[in-house]
């Protein structure tokens, strides 16, 4: 594959400052909705990135005030009433490739929530590994209101180990909007800050990511995954394995050299 700095999407934005690529959803004015083409991108851009050393983290945000308000209801939806089973199946499996596209890149993504996050704009920053946002922020999982089950895209696997198995049924089964404050309180979201802030909270908290040791935080990430089905047991052995194989990286020996000389250690993901 490409590296990510050779990639021009058409249907978001990307910029890539230093090892951090922003993904901007860029449809302001009607909340930034996903289109078949945007999907696709977005699931273009995390395989991507499984090959690019070069980029270790990313954010993912919408435009105008406002995250993203899920499929757009003309280019999506209205076709969907038209397509066969076929058809459908093509398009459901076509969404959860992005999560499972977002869940398999090494790379930690952080999602920037402001304003609207609804159904499959609330799964985007669900399926994100750390969520910030804004008091305005509104995640609303609203599948039940279009006469569609909660269980979209990983919501009923991913969405309870986040806040817990009866938050998550209420959200899913009445489509009601959790407020910025909820969130944060259930574990949703790691801190709410000011609008004017979240921005550069975000690109902060990248940047502190990308600095970090990369084949660590990979590993990380991996095991963060791999553990949902484990018992304590394997996890420990799974872990053992993964630190062993930190071990050998060149990061480790940096950071003892730069221990040892009473220096910051200066990681260059090997």
């Amino acid at each position: 594959m490409m590296p990510l700095a050779d990639v021009s999407p058409q249907h978001l934005r990307m910029r890539i400052e230093g090892r951090v690529a922003t993904l901007t959803l860029d449809r302001p004015e009607r909340k930034n909705p996903l289109t078949f083409e945007s999907y696709a991108e977005l699931a273009r851009i995390f395989r991507a990135a499984a090959t690019d050393g070069d980029i270790a983290a990313f954010v993912l945000t919408g435009a105008g005030g406002d995250f993203c308000s899920g499929g757009d209801v003309h280019d999506i939806i209205g076709r969907l009433i038209e397509m066969d089973t076929v058809g459908l199946m093509r398009f459901t499996a076509m969404t959860g490739e992005v999560v499972k596209a977002m869940r398999a890149c090494p790379q930690p993504v952080i999602a920037a929530v402001d304003g609207v996050a609804a159904g499959a704009g609330a799964i985007l920053a669900m399926a994100s590994d750390i969520r910030l946002a804004t008091p305005r922020a509104r995640v609303a999982f609203l599948f039940n209101r279009v006469g569609l089950a909660g269980c979209d895209m990983g919501a009923c696997a991913i969405l309870p180990r986040i806040i817990g198995q009866g938050r998550a049924s209420e959200l899913l089964y009445t489509g009601r909007s959790m407020t910025a404050e909820e969130g944060l309180a259930w574990g949703f979201f790691s801190r709410v800050v000011a609008p004017e802030e979240l921005a550069g909270q975000a690109a902060s908290l990248a940047a502190e990511i990308a600095s970090g040791p990369t084949f660590a935080h990979a590993m990380t990430k991996r095991m963060l995954a791999m553990e949902w089905a484990m018992s304590i047991e394997q996890a420990v052995e799974a872990e053992a394995v993964a630190q062993a194989l930190c071990m050998t990286t060149q990061d480790f020996r940096r950071a003892h050299a730069a221990f040892v000389a009473k220096q910051r250690p200066v990681f260059q993901g090997n």
